[in-house]
C-alpha cells in the first residue's frame, strides 16, 4: 500500500506520537486546570508542552498566545464570527478551503461585505492586487497559505505587509503549510494563525488551533464559545485573558500529547528539511506525469512554489474512477473530486468534476513516488 493522502491527513505518524498519548492514557489521564492534585499538574504540563512547541514551531514568544481547538476550521470561525459583524468588509482569495468560504458566506447573510480577489489558472495570486480591495471598513485579510487542491503557495508575507499599511489584520490558513513549510509569524507579517495539528505536525486528528502575533491585540476578538475553564470560576462571565479565554470546555488533552510528539518531530528533522524531501518528491511527479499522454497537470508546475501536492486528471477518466482503479489496482490511496475547496477548483479551471491529488509525506519514499508514476502510466495506456 503506497499512501499518497497526507493533505487530507497525514499517515504514518512517528512512533512518538503514539507512544505519548498512550503514556497519557496510561499514566496521567486527568484533565489540566481542572483539579489540584498530582495528576491534574501533569496534565497541565503536557498541555503546556504543547504550547510550547506549537510557539517554537511558529516563531511565537509567548507560548500563552498559543490557543487549542479541535481543528483549524474552529480557529478560522473563531477569528471570522469575532472580528466580522454587519457593516464589516473582508478580503479574500478565490483559493479559499470552504472552511474560509463557507463561514464568509454565513456571514455575508449577516451584513459583512466579501471581496475575493481573483487568481490565475495556477492558483498565484499578485500581492500588489490585494489593496485594490481594501474599503474604510474592511476589518480583515484572510489568506490560504497554499492551496489543499493544487499545492500553490500564496505570497502572505507580501500580502501581509500591505495590509498592515492600511492597519488592517491578517489571518492565515495554515492547515497545509504548518510543519511543511517555514513560518514565523513576524517575519511573514501573520496576526492570526490557524493550524491543522492532524497534517504537517503529524499529531492526531481533533486537534488545531490558533496563534496569535504578537502584535495583534486580543482584547479585539471576542470567544467563540463560552464556558468552564478552570479558572476564575467565581465568575459567570468568560476570562478575558490567554489563552483560557478561548479554551472553554474540557480539551483534548491526549491529543495534545499526540500533537507535542509530532511537533517535536518536526522540529528535530527541520522544516526546511522537510520541505526539500517534498520537494524532490513533487519533482518526480511533475517530471513522471507530464510525460504521460492524455494526463494533465494542473498548477504552477515548478515545485519550488508549491507545497507536496500534485493534482492532475486524465482524459477520457472521471478523477473518482481513476483513484478507485488507483486504490484497487495499485494499492495507491489518493483523493479525488472537489476537495473542499469548489472556488479553487472553480479557479483553476477543474470544476465541477475536480482532479486527482498525490500528496506525498515525510515518510514518502521516492520508489512509491515512481511506483504511483507507473500506474498513472499504466492506467492511461488502457
Amino acid at each position: 500500500m503506497i499512501y499518497l493522502d497526507n493533505a487530507a491527513t497525514s499517515w504514518p505518524k512517528p512512533e512518538s506520537v503514539a507512544e505519548a498519548m498512550t503514556r497519557f492514557l496510561r499514566d496521567i489521564g486527568a484533565t489540566p486546570g481542572r483539579s489540584g492534585h498530582r495528576l491534574a499538574h501533569a496534565a497541565e504540563r503536557v498541555r503546556l508542552q504543547a504550547r510550547e512547541a506549537v510557539a517554537e514551531l511558529f516563531g511565537a514568544t509567548d507560548p500563552l498566545r498559543v490557543v487549542f481547538t479541535i481543528n483549524a476550521t474552529t480557529a478560522i470561525n473563531l477569528v471570522l464570527f469575532g472580528l466580522l459583524t454587519p457593516g464589516s468588509h473582508v478580503v479574500t482569495t478565490r483559493m479559499e478551503h470552504n472552511a474560509v468560504v463557507r463561514p464568509l458566506r454565513a456571514l455575508e447573510r449577516r451584513g459583512v461585505q466579501v471581496s475575493i480577489v481573483p487568481c490565475g489558472p495556477d492558483g498565484t495570486v499578485d500581492p500588489e492586487t490585494v489593496p485594490q480591495y481594501f474599503q474604510p471598513n474592511t476589518r480583515l485579510v484572510v489568506v490560504n497559505h497554499a492551496s489543499n487542491v493544487c499545492g500553490t503557495v500564496l505570497p502572505v508575507r507580501e500580502i501581509g505587509a500591505l495590509a498592515h499599511q492600511a492597519g488592517i489584520p491578517l489571518l492565515v490558513d495554515a492547515a497545509q503549510t504548518g510543519g511543511a513549510w517555514p513560518i514565523d509569524l513576524r517575519r511573514d507579517n501573520i496576526d492570526l494563525l490557524a493550524f491543522s495539528g492532524h497534517k504537517g505536525l503529524l499529531g492526531p486528528s481533533g486537534t488545531g488551533g490558533l496563534v496569535f502575533g504578537p502584535d495583534f491585540d486580543v482584547k479585539r476578538l471576542p470567544p467563540l464559545v463560552h464556558g468552564g475553564t478552570g479558572s476564575r470560576s467565581e465568575h459567570e462571565l468568560q476570562p478575558d485573558f490567554l489563552p483560557d479565554k478561548y479554551e472553554a470546555g474540557t480539551p483534548n488533552t491526549v491529543g495534545l500529547a499526540g500533537l507535542a510528539a509530532g511537533v517535536r518531530w518536526v522540529l528535530e528533522r527541520g522544516v526546511t528539511s522537510i520541505r526539500e524531501h517534498g520537494a524532490a518528491l513533487v519533482e518526480r511527479l511533475l517530471e513522471g506525469l507530464h510525460g504521460i499522454p492524455g494526463v494533465r497537470v494542473w498548477g504552477t508546475g515548478d515545485a519550488r512554489k508549491q507545497t507536496a501536492v500534485v493534482a492532475f486528471t486524465m482524459a477520457g477518466m472521471r478523477p473518482d474512477a481513476v483513484a478507485q482503479a488507483l486504490d484497487e489496482r495499485f494499492g495507491i490511496l489518493c483523493r479525488p473530486g472537489l476537495h473542499c475547496a469548489p472556488l479553487a477548483h472553480r479557479t483553476l479551471g477543474t470544476a465541477p468534476l475536480g482532479t486527482v491529488r498525490f500528496s506525498p509525506g515525510p515518510f514518502t519514499s521516492v520508489d512509491e513516488v515512481e511506483q504511483a508514476v507507473c500506474a498513472v502510466r499504466e492506467l492511461a495506456t488502457v
